[in-house]
């Protein structure tokens, strides 16, 4: 009777074990919220997959680098301003796959007129560039971007990265400082400087004096509905040696009072290198400066001897037309192809370009347009 009584109980202690809740699992480090209120926190953060960034400064000479968590999602709640020091930078960076950031519309400040002397990179006091070096795939946007040392976001993203509703305002660049001799005090403040593929830069705008976009390499980049004013226009280039550019498509963007609307720059000296399936659509220009379309194969010199190590083809104004009007100096389109380098059947049947005077187009392969 003892053992069957000693069974009976183990069997009740066997049901109550078995209907009993699994206790909680222990939230793993990255199931956390990180808050940023100073570089100190910034370790500890990149430890949670929700980071937020409050309002603070970050120390002269620092960068504030963000290193995630795959799938971290990201929020500003607050500013963040840069203090000055004559350094390489760059100030910010960020890096991470399925990376989502917000700025909620919050900004970076670069203090660029503390830097700004009219010479950009090429001279002067070391600035930090670029400022920001994006190094992210999954989606970057409501971000505003103040005052810029030099160029802005240099591009690498590692997968699919859309970045959209950005603002780059270096307006206070456009005029003269008592460094900068006459000129405007901000110079190489280029927005987007690319070399990347499967990059989307959609609904931003940019005000300043150097290229609103310039794609240095890659493929598969969509640049659509933006707003670029004051600077150097859409640029693919400078060309170097050895890459690869294709796939490119530049649509319907509104490009006021720049150098030029459209460009492609290709080094003279460069070699090993092709250009590809270029795709202009629906895009608005006024004001242009000095062309409304260039494409020119000997820079740095504009319009000199042209390089034929550059393989340039694909070349395409169609869908939506392009409309561009330059200013009454300038020139509508100019293009200088290397001897043999530029290939192919090209239709620019939806270019349209008033005012200035024609330009000098030197390849035979362009289709359905006549200045």
């Amino acid at each position: 009777m003892a053992a069957l009584l000693r069974l009976v109980a183990l069997l009740a202690l066997a049901h109550t074990l078995a209907a009993s809740p699994a206790p909680a699992a222990e939230p793993r480090s990255s199931d956390c919220t990180g808050t940023i209120s100073s570089l100190n926190d910034v370790a500890a953060a990149v430890k949670c997959t929700t980071v937020t960034i409050n309002a603070f400064t970050v120390p002269a000479g620092e960068t504030f680098s963000l290193s995630l968590l795959s799938g971290t999602k990201v929020t500003m709640n607050g500013d963040v301003t840069f203090a000055v020091k004559n350094w390489a930078g760059p100030l910010f960076q960020i890096s991470g796959t399925s990376i989502t950031f917000n700025g909620n519309g919050h900004t970076f400040n670069g203090n660029g007129a503390s830097y700004w002397d009219g010479q950009g990179v090429n001279g002067g006091v070391t600035k930090p560039d670029p400022m920001m070096k994006i190094k992210i795939s999954g989606t970057f946007t409501n971000t505003k971007v103040l005052n810029s040392p030099a160029r802005v976001y240099s591009v690498s993203n590692p997968a699919t990265l859309v970045m959209s509703k950005l603002t780059i305002d270096n307006s206070a660049g456009d005029a003269a400082n008592s460094a900068s001799g006459g000129k405007a005090a901000g110079h190489n403040t280029d927005g987007f400087d690319v070399s990347t593929t499967d990059l989307t830069i959609e609904d931003s705008t940019v005000h300043n004096q150097d290229d609103c976009l310039a794609i240095n390499k890659g493929s598969n980049i969509i640049f659509q509905r933006n707003s670029c004013t004051g600077g150097h226009g859409i640029s693919i280039g400078s060309i170097d040696s050895d890459v690869t550019v294709s796939g490119i498509q530049i649509l319907s963007n509104t490009i006021t009072n720049n150098d030029q609307a459209l460009r492609i720059k290709t080094k003279a000296a460069a070699s090993g290198s092709t250009v590809s399936g270029i795709t202009y659509s629906g895009n608005t220009a006024t004001g242009m400066r000095e062309f409304g379309v260039l494409i020119d194969q000997s820079y740095p010199s504009t319009l000199g001897t042209p390089g034929t190590g550059v393989k340039l083809t694909g070349v395409n104004f169609v869908g939506s037309t392009n409309s561009i009007s330059v200013n009454s100096g300038a020139k509508r389109v100019a293009v200088n192809c290397g001897s043999g380098a530029c290939t192919g059947s090209w239709n620019w049947s939806a270019l349209k370009v008033s005012g200035g005077s024609a330009g000098t187009i030197n390849y035979s392969g362009i289709q359905n347009y006549s200045q």
